[in-house]
């Protein structure tokens, strides 16, 4: 058989095979096979150095065309397989868009991120700023520039976790009143802050306890503030949060930062001040504690003391949340359990 009916055997048989193929692996095994380096035209066309000058261009010729032919082909069939495979997986895989749709829940911001969010928005628009601050603090910041040297009493109130002698968990946000003084160019005018933030203190879990909660501290220092702007500011907050008909009462108290210090109270707004289970019948609700800044705070803060004056106070988002929203129990907000979190998604 000379090289020209190798060709052509070669190439019937190559067809044969490739109407044959059903799967890409196989098609592309039989391309090696046919027409790589050491496949079976490769061998044919090996024996064209025993051939005459005038044969060589006919044989040549010959392979070309089986190439070409096979080419184009081998293109055909490669879609085809295609075809079929997409065609099954269409089959098998047949989505009915007449069936209703997974419903995606939709998250909402945690109660205690709301209340937070909301005091922010009341503290903003009387041009207070919002200073973030340290969970882990020195207790130079947590309690010596706060009036609580060591060995004072008064820190047992607050007794906490410590990392080291000098290194704890913060007891509440005041600290950041402390930063913010050292940082604040007073000669350009007062400060008005809030600091909000997650504190902590060694108490025991229940009901009304963790040991660990969100405080809300706000401080003002300017020349002639008076215990008047105290109570006119803490008047306006708490209306906004509880209603426009609150009244606030107001107890002599001892916190070691402010003097003189106060325990504010609000009037129930179940009752309306005349006794109910949630004022314990005294007609009044105990929100938060404030007062005027005690001078040494302003003193470790480098300011004169006879010039300038300011207030603080401090509330808790949990009992705010608590209050307004009927809840009994502090642990719901750190449990996660999602039955109690949609009471709040609106």
């Amino acid at each position: 058989m000379n090289l020209q009916e190798k060709i052509e055997d070669l190439r019937k048989r190559t067809m044969s095979d490739l109407r044959a193929v059903a799967d890409e692996k196989t098609l592309n095994n039989l391309r090696t096979v046919m027409l790589g380096k050491k496949g079976e035209l490769t061998e044919i066309l090996k024996g064209m150095k025993d051939l005459t000058n005038e044969e060589r261009p006919v044989i040549g010729a010959l392979a070309n065309a089986f190439r070409d032919e096979f080419g184009v082909k081998f293109e055909a069939k490669k879609v085809e397989i295609e075809e079929a495979l997409m065609n099954a997986a269409l089959e098998s895989e047949t989505l009915d868009v007449t069936l209703p749709g997974d419903v995606q829940k939709k998250g909402s911001r945690h109660i205690l991120t709301q209340t937070q969010e909301e005091i922010e928005e009341i503290f903003l628009g009387m041009g207070y700023e919002i200073v973030d601050g340290y969970e882990v603090e020195t207790d130079h910041y947590n309690f010596e520039r706060m009036n609580l040297p060591k060995d004072h009493p008064a820190r047992d109130m607050q007794d906490t976790f410590y990392i080291t002698n000098e290194v704890l968990l913060r007891t509440h946000t005041s600290p950041m009143q402390a930063r913010t003084m050292d940082a604040h160019d007073f000669s350009k005018g007062g400060l008005r802050m809030i600091a909000p933030g997650r504190v902590y203190r060694r108490d025991t879990d229940d009901a009304t306890h963790s040991h660990q909660f969100h405080q809300i501290e706000g401080l003002v220092v300017d020349k002639n503030i008076t215990m008047a702007d105290l109570k006119g500011t803490l008047d306006l907050v708490m209306k906004k949060m509880f209603g426009q008909d609150r009244e606030l009462r107001w107890r002599p108290s001892y916190f070691p930062f402010t003097e003189p210090s106060v325990e504010v109270d609000i009037s129930c707004f179940k009752c309306g001040g005349k006794g109910c289970n949630v004022c314990k019948h005294t007609g009044w609700i105990e929100i938060l504690g404030a007062g005027m800044v005690h001078p040494n705070v302003l003193e470790m803060s480098g300011l004169d003391a006879s010039v300038y004056s300011g207030f603080a106070f401090g509330l808790g988002q949990e009992r705010i949340a608590m209050l307004r929203y009927g809840i009994n129990d502090i642990r719901g907000f750190y449990q996660g359990d999602v039955r109690f979190l949609e009471q709040f998604g609106k």
